[in-house]
């Protein structure tokens, strides 16, 4: 009897003990196999391309085979070029216009859709549509769109410079709340119902509920927010291809022209496919800059909105 009788904690502590160890120790031996792929994706697909490009933004070539180096000539070459300098701050302002319409827009959407109204999962759907569709497809189907507008008046979006930045805007907001709307969602829905109900009880107004409650608990999807569309206002292409190709342009003194609604990444692609030469060494350089800029920017941001997040 003591035999059938012995203590079952005892068994339990062997069973425990060995069975943890043995399990680690194979998934350790063997995730570099799981690991070894994707690291070798990343190494060919992104860091030698990235440091390939950084040497080539300091050479002359029109072929990569026969790059020679240069210094940081292009560099100098790139900062003067008064297209590029122009492009930035087209570029600075469209950022910061697209930035605060696109998340004001996109949380009083999101905030709208969370308080239960009736259809808001068919509105979401609707809302978030936009974004499925192709900078390029969308570039043309606005352009006809405001032309079709703009020429009752006898104009066109390719002859003003405020139209063609106006309407970059609005292909931007309309393409991107529906997407930014579904991560605020994600975050209103996460604000805990008892700080909400507290604040009622306080006699808090929904405005300051809304303020004081639930943007701080948002804010984790502010920073992403904001974060995307920042980023992806600097890096604006195939939208602004579309949509102006740049146009309209004006006539320097030294014959130089400047598309005044050409954004950065435009400005670099005409730089690397103009005739000249020496080009495609500067629109390099040009793409350097403007990683380190995005680059800043981007951890500039993230490391301002996090400090405001509220840990739950």
């Amino acid at each position: 009897m003591s035999r059938k009788t012995d203590n079952p904690n005892r068994v339990r502590k062997r069973d425990k003990h060995p069975a943890g160890q043995p399990l680690k120790r194979p998934m350790r031996k063997w995730s570099w196999l799981f690991l070894g792929p994707v690291t070798a994706a990343f190494i060919i697909g992104f860091v030698w391309p990235f440091i390939q490009g950084i040497y080539l933004s300091m050479c002359s070539f029109k072929l990569i085979r026969d790059a020679k180096f240069i210094g940081f000539g292009n560099y100098l070459t790139a900062l003067k070029d008064a297209t590029f300098v122009h492009a930035f701050w087209y570029t600075a302002l469209f950022a910061v216009v697209s930035v605060i319409l696109i998340n004001v827009l996109a949380f009083a959407v999101a905030y709208a859709l969370t308080q239960g109204i009736r259809g808001s999962n068919l509105y979401r759907t609707v809302f978030f549509m936009p974004n499925l569709i192709g900078g390029i497809v969308l570039g043309y189907i606005w352009s006809m769109i405001f032309d079709g507008i703009l020429s009752r008046y006898g104009t066109s979006i390719l002859m003003e410079t405020r139209f063609g930045f106006w309407g970059l805007i609005i292909l931007m907001c309309w393409q991107q709340i529906g997407y930014m709307m579904i991560i605020y969602i994600a975050g209103l829905q996460a604000v805990p119902d008892d700080m909400i109900e507290a604040a009622r009880i306080d006699g808090a107004t929904k405005w300051q509920t809304l303020w004081h409650i639930t943007i701080p608990n948002v804010m984790p999807s502010i920073t992403i927010c904001t974060f995307l569309s920042l980023t992806n206002g600097f890096k604006l292409f195939d939208q602004n291809l579309a949509l102006t190709g740049g146009q309209p342009f004006i006539i320097q003194p030294d014959g130089t022209n400047i598309k005044t609604t050409e954004m950065l990444a435009l400005n670099i692609y005409n730089t690397f496919y103009s005739s000249n030469s020496a080009s495609k060494g500067v629109a390099q350089s040009k793409a350097v800059i403007f990683f380190i800029l995005v680059a800043t920017l981007g951890l500039i941001q993230l490391a301002y909105t996090r400090k405001r997040e509220v840990q739950q």
